[in-house]
C-alpha cells in the first residue's frame, strides 16, 4: 500500500471522527466518543472487508453490517454518506433532528442500508444470529455446485454494554452450538460506560468466555493499527465453522485531548472548545465545521463503487442459476417478494364441532397442515415444543448439519429466540415463528417492540394462557400480560376461542406483512364451536364478531376472548332460560377490531347498548373502553393459586352461575 493510499485512509478515518463530534455538537445530544474510537474497525470493515453496493441496498447476498453499539449511529451514518448511500452531508447535519434520515439510534426503513434497528444494548448482537440463521438456511435450500447463490457475512460492531447484557449471553452461546462461521463480530474494547471505566462493573475474560461458547476469538491490541484489524477479519472469513469475535481494545473519543478515555465523551456533547481541540489534534480547521476533503469523498464513493461490479457478477450468476434450476428460482423469487403460494389457504384445517381440543394443538395442527405449502414459513420454540406443538413433522431441524431444516431448537433461551427471529424476519422474505408461554413472553419484550417498532413479519406464539394451566402456580401463570403485549403499537395480539379461530389466527398472521403478530392460546381443552349454528371462524379477520346473537332485542352484551368464550355462550343459554336477552361476541383481538370501520364498531357494540360484561382470565385493564361506564369485568386483578384448572376458574368467578349473577346485577342497575 502506498504512503498517499496510507494518507488517505488515515484522513479518512479521522473525518470520521470530526464529522461525529460536529454532528452531536450540533444537536447538543448524541454519543460522540464511541464513533471517534471506533472509526478504525469501521473503516477496515467499509473499505477493506465488506461487500455491498450502495446504490442497491437490498442487493440479496450483500453482507450484512449491524451496529450494534446504536447509541454510536453516527459511525454508520458516516461511512453510509461517504461510501454513497442516499445520506447526504445535509443529513448528518440534521442528526437526531425531527423526520431526519439520522435519528439518534438506527432505525430501518428510515435509511438505506440500516439492516436492523438497534440501540437496546445486546439486541444488535442477537439480532445478527438470526441473520446469520437465516443465510446458513438459504445457503442450504438455494446453492447448488457452482452457483453459491449465497455467501454473504453478518458483520457487527458491540460495545462492552452489548456484552454485558444477558441477551449476548444466550446469542452467543446458540450461535457457538449451531456452528454459525458467518458471523464476524468486532468488539469496541474501550473499557468505559456510563458510569466510568467498566473495571467497576466488568472484568470477566472476554476472550476465555466466547471461546468457551464455541467462538473463535482474536484479539487486537492497537484499535488504530489498520493492518491488525484487517488480517483479523482476514483470519475470521477463514474460520468456517465458528462465530469469530475480534476483541480491538480502541480508546474513546480518541482525538479529543481533554475527554480521550474518559465517561464523559460517552453520552454527550464534547462542548464546543474541546471539538476545536479534537480538529487541531486531528490535522483539521478549527473555524471550520463539517469539512470533509474532496480526496476523504473521492476515495470512500470509489470504494463503495467497487459493489455494482460485484453484484453485477453475483446478477450474471443468478441468471445462469435460473436456468439452471427453475423451480428452485421461482420459489425464492417468490419469497422474497413476500407474496404467498396460490392456494395455501386450502390447506387450513376444518375442525368439527363437538371436538374438545386447546388451541394449542389446534396451532399445531394447522402448522402441520400448511407447512408444505408454504416453504417460507420456518420456526420453534424456547425448548418447549412438546407443549406448545409448534414441531414441523415433515421436515428436519435445523442444526449444523442440516441448515436447510425448518425446525429451530432455540433452547430456554427467549431473549435471544425473539431478537432472532426478528433477524430472521429480515431475511429474503422467510416468515419465522418462535413460540414458548405467554408468563415468558416477559424474557422476550424487547426483541417485541422492536419488531413493532420495525414493523416486521415476526409470529411469537404464547401458549398456557391463563390461570387454565393450572397446578404450575401463580409463578407460571399469566396475568397481566395480555394487556401488556396489547399496549404495543403495531403488535396485533390474537387470542383465539376454539379451534377454528386458531385456524383462522395464523392464516391471518401469515397473510399479514405489516407488522408482528403475537397468538396466544390455551393449554386446556376448548370445545369447538358449531360454525354451521353460530357465526363462523372466518370472521376473525375483524377483531369481534356477533357470534351468537340473542333471541329477541338483547339487552346486555357478553364478551369474551379465548377460553372465556364457550363459557358465555354457556351463560348466554342460562339467561335466556330466565327471560334475558344476551348477545355474545368473540373478541380475538382489540387491534384488528379497531381497524374496522365506525359502521362495523357501531353493529358490534351499539351506542345504546350499554350493558356489556366482559369475561377474561387476565388483568381487566382495558376493558372499560368496550364495556362502558354502564358495564362490567370478570377478570384476574391478583395473581392465580396452584391447583387444577376447574377449581381455580370456579374459585376466580369464570363460572357459569357467576356469569349470570354479574349480568343480572348490570341489568338491576
Amino acid at each position: 500500500m502506498s504512503e498517499t493510499t496510507q494518507s488517505t485512509e488515515q484522513l479518512g478515518i479521522n473525518t470520521v471522527r470530526v464529522l461525529a463530534a460536529d454532528a452531536v455538537q450540533k444537536a447538543n445530544s448524541g454519543h460522540p466518543g464511541m464513533p471517534m474510537g471506533a472509526a478504525p474497525m469501521a473503516h477496515v470493515l467499509w473499505a477493506h472487508s465488506m461487500n455491498y453496493n450502495p446504490k442497491s441496498p437490498r442487493w440479496p447476498n450483500r453482507d450484512r453490517f449491524i451496529l450494534s453499539a446504536g447509541h454510536g449511529s453516527l459511525l454508520q451514518y458516516n461511512f453510509l454518506y461517504l461510501t454513497g448511500y442516499a445520506l447526504t452531508l445535509e443529513d448528518i447535519k440534521n442528526f437526531r433532528q425531527l423526520h431526519s434520515k439520522t435519528p439518534g439510534h438506527p432505525e430501518f426503513g428510515i435509511t438505506d442500508g440500516i439492516e436492523i434497528t438497534t440501540g437496546p444494548l445486546g439486541q444488535g448482537f442477537a439480532e445478527g444470529v438470526g441473520f446469520a440463521i437465516a443465510q446458513k438456511h438459504l445457503a442450504a435450500r438455494f446453492n447448488r455446485p457452482g452457483f453459491e447463490i449465497f455467501n454473504y457475512h453478518i458483520y457487527a460492531i458491540c460495545s462492552d454494554g452489548d456484552l454485558m447484557e444477558g441477551v449476548t449471553a444466550e446469542a452467543a452461546s446458540l450461535a457457538g452450538h449451531l456452528e454459525l462461521g458467518n458471523m464476524i463480530y468486532l468488539h469496541d474494547d474501550n473499557h468505559i460506560s456510563i458510569e466510568g471505566n467498566t473495571e467497576i462493573t466488568f472484568n470477566e475474560d472476554i476472550q476465555k468466555r466466547f471461546e468457551a461458547y464455541g467462538w473463535h476469538v482474536q484479539v487486537v491490541s492497537d484499535g488504530n493499527d489498520i493492518e491488525a484489524i484487517k488480517n483479523a477479519v482476514h483470519n475470521a472469513k477463514h474460520e468456517t465453522k465458528r462465530p469469530s469475535l475480534i476483541k480491538v481494545r480502541t480508546e474513546i473519543a480518541y482525538g479529543s485531548p481533554n475527554k480521550v478515555n474518559t465517561a464523559g465523551a460517552h453520552g454527550s456533547p464534547l462542548g464546543a472548545d474541546e471539538v476545536k481541540a479534537v480538529k487541531k489534534f486531528l490535522g483539521f480547521d478549527p473555524e471550520k465545521s463539517f469539512d470533509v476533503p474532496e480526496e476523504v469523498l473521492s476515495y470512500y464513493n470509489k470504494v463503495g463503487q467497487r459493489g455494482a461490479p460485484i453484484e453485477d457478477e453475483w446478477n450474471k450468476l443468478y441468471a445462469s442459476y435460473k436456468e439452471a434450476f427453475p423451480e428452485l428460482a421461482a420459489e425464492y423469487e417468490l419469497m422474497r417478494s413476500g407474496k404467498l403460494p396460490d392456494g395455501w389457504t386450502d390447506k387450513l384445517p376444518v375442525f368439527k364441532a363437538g371436538e374438545k381440543i386447546a388451541t394449542r394443538k389446534a396451532s399445531g395442527k394447522t402448522l402441520n397442515a400448511i407447512a408444505s405449502s408454504l416453504p417460507s414459513l420456518i420456526g420453534g420454540s424456547a425448548d418447549l415444543s412438546p407443549s406448545t406443538d409448534t414441531f414441523l413433522n415433515d421436515f428436519e431441524s435445523f442444526t449444523p448439519q442440516t441448515p436447510e431444516g425448518r425446525n429451530f431448537h432455540f433452547g430456554i433461551r427467549e431473549h435471544a429466540m425473539g431478537a432472532a427471529l426478528n433477524g430472521i424476519a429480515l431475511s429474503e422474505g422467510m416468515i419465522p415463528y418462535g413460540a414458548t408461554f405467554l408468563i415468558f413472553s416477559e424474557y422476550m419484550r424487547p426483541p417485541i417492540r422492536l419488531a413493532s417498532i420495525m414493523k416486521v413479519r415476526s409470529i411469537f406464539v404464547f401458549t398456557h394462557d391463563s390461570i387454565g394451566l393450572g397446578e404450575d402456580g401463580t409463578t407460571h401463570q399469566p396475568v397481566e400480560q395480555l394487556i401488556s403485549l396489547r399496549s404495543i403499537p403495531n403488535l396485533h395480539v390474537i387470542r383465539p376461542a376454539d379451534a377454528n379461530e386458531t385456524a383462522q389466527a395464523w392464516k391471518w398472521a401469515i397473510q399479514h406483512n405489516e407488522g408482528p403478530v403475537a397468538l396466544i392460546l390455551s393449554r386446556q381443552n376448548l370445545p369447538v364451536l358449531d360454525q354451521e349454528k353460530y357465526t363462523p371462524a372466518t370472521e376473525l379477520e375483524k377483531g369481534a364478531y356477533i357470534l351468537s346473537e340473542a333471541q329477541g332485542e338483547p339487552q346486555l352484551i357478553l364478551i369474551a376472548t379465548g377460553s372465556e368464550v364457550s363459557l358465555i355462550m354457556d351463560a348466554q343459554v342460562k339467561l335466556q332460560e330466565e327471560g334475558i336477552a344476551a348477545r355474545v361476541v368473540s373478541m380475538p383481538s382489540w387491534e384488528l377490531f379497531e381497524k374496522q370501520d365506525s359502521s362495523y364498531r357501531e353493529k358490534v357494540f351499539p351506542k345504546n347498548l350499554r350493558k356489556r360484561l366482559a369475561v377474561e382470565a387476565g388483568s381487566t385493564l382495558g376493558w372499560h373502553k368496550y364495556v362502558t361506564d354502564e358495564g362490567d369485568v370478570i377478570g384476574m386483578n391478583t395473581f392465580g393459586e396452584s391447583a387444577p384448572a376447574e377449581a381455580l376458574f370456579e374459585l376466580f368467578g369464570f363460572t357459569v352461575e357467576n356469569v349470570v349473577k354479574r349480568a343480572k346485577a348490570l341489568l338491576s342497575k
